[in-house]
């Protein structure tokens, strides 16, 4: 199988556990008779979690390399997956989120490097596609946590079981990735270089990274109990709202890398941002779950795009390493995905729960101002300013 092939996979691979964890998120609410300040507070154990891995978790990839990344971050990552459905109380949860989110966020770091690694051995454009395989996997996932709901199955035993299952595969493929060049001589001189605050090209493409991140981590979250406590949505329903969204977010991910090459990365980043607010505001004025169903698609639309486009678009800076800007952008990308659902639930115990899923407007609005830092620095500038133009 050929380096592009693997890296696709492992992609898919790797979301499927935690996509089954998403759908069970209103059982686990219901069975610690938690409210939503009470699952905001305890949803927040993830994004600390994350910022817990900044400190050393770009240094482990830059030392031990992508490849051994991904096979030592699969084992951690799909240990502690279903911890937060054994929880037993609001604080036995917080520390399972929040021990997830370290693995998650070092794993996730390990993928988009290799990634990039692989787009500059090949030459071929792959990073949309490989989010796309991302959104399969982690639409499968919830799939299957929706399947395990209608069974009545625990959400405990049936999404530890799914990891069970994923972790003899993903180590199996893993394995089969190409060495890269000596980490620890890479290392080595990225120690050597002076350090250097995060460039304004790279920190207009974080903004607008974190909006569209954020929406993916508050429908992730939020989707099921919107259905269920707003529109009154019961059993597999609950949690189809985001099954469809993921499906239509895997639909523009790999039609992403043609579509970026006709029309230029901001073009399409613009179409894709204006369909994303009309999605919320669909949602958000949805009088049943049929309605909330068409908005949550296109949402899936807007959002699916912008994170690919934003790797591709930090990784051809040239003010530090490719995968230094990676990096900071996967941190910055994750604890936007992470942040956004327990802001959303502060809002929705004083206001309800359609108000805050509204807050994703100003996020989303923001992104869509930020669109034009997705011009690249290097290659293909010109094409894509000209793109920009006609946009």
């Amino acid at each position: 199988m050929s380096f592009q092939r693997l890296v696709m996979l492992i992609f898919f691979l790797q979301p499927i556990a935690f996509g089954s964890w998403l759908p069970r998120i209103p059982d686990v609410q219901a069975k610690l008779g938690m409210g939503p300040a009470d699952l905001a507070i305890a949803l927040l154990g993830l994004p600390i979690g994350t910022l817990m891995t900044l400190p050393f978790a770009g240094r482990l990839v830059a030392k031990i390399g992508g490849r051994a990344t991904i096979i030592y971050g699969f084992v951690a990552f799909l240990a502690v997956v279903s911890l937060p459905a054994f929880a037993d109380n609001i604080t036995t949860l917080f520390f399972a989120l929040m021990i997830l989110g370290v693995t998650l966020s070092t794993l996730e770091l390990g993928l988009n490097v290799e990634a990039d690694r692989a787009e500059k051995t090949t030459g071929l454009m792959i990073m949309s596609r490989c989010h796309g395989f991302w959104s399969l996997g982690i639409m499968a996932g919830s799939l299957l946590g929706v399947g395990a709901a209608a069974l009545h199955l625990p959400a405990n035993w049936s999404i530890a079981l799914i990891a069970l299952l994923v972790l003899p595969i993903a180590l199996l493929v893993s394995v089969r990735l190409p060495l890269g060049p000596d980490p620890a001589a890479e290392a080595s001189h990225a120690q050597s270089a002076p350090f250097k605050l995060p460039s304004a090209a790279l920190l207009g493409i974080c903004a607008f990274t974190f909006g569209i991140t954020m929406t993916e981590g508050a429908i992730a979250d939020w989707s099921a109990v919107y259905l269920r406590d707003v529109l009154f949505a019961t059993g597999a329903l609950t949690g189809l709202g985001y099954s469809v969204f993921a499906c239509l977010v895997a639909t523009g991910r790999f039609g992403g890398d043609y579509m970026k090459s006709r029309f230029g990365a901001v073009a399409i980043a613009r179409v894709c941002g204006c369909a994303s607010l009309a999605g919320m505001v669909i949602v958000l004025l949805a009088p049943n779950t049929a309605v909330a169903l068409i908005g949550f698609a296109a949402i899936g639309v807007g959002v699916s795009v912008g994170f690919p486009l934003a790797v591709t678009a930090s990784a051809s800076l040239t003010d530090r390493p490719a995968a230094a800007s990676v990096a900071i952008l996967t941190f910055i990308a994750l604890s936007g995905f992470l942040v956004g659902p327990p802001a959303i639930g502060f809002v929705a115990e004083a206001f309800g729960l359609r108000v805050g899923l509204g807050i994703l407007l100003i996020p989303l609005a923001i992104s869509l101002l930020f669109t034009r830092m997705l011009i690249p620095r290097v290659e293909g500038q010109a094409s894509a300013i000209v793109a920009d133009k006609a946009a």
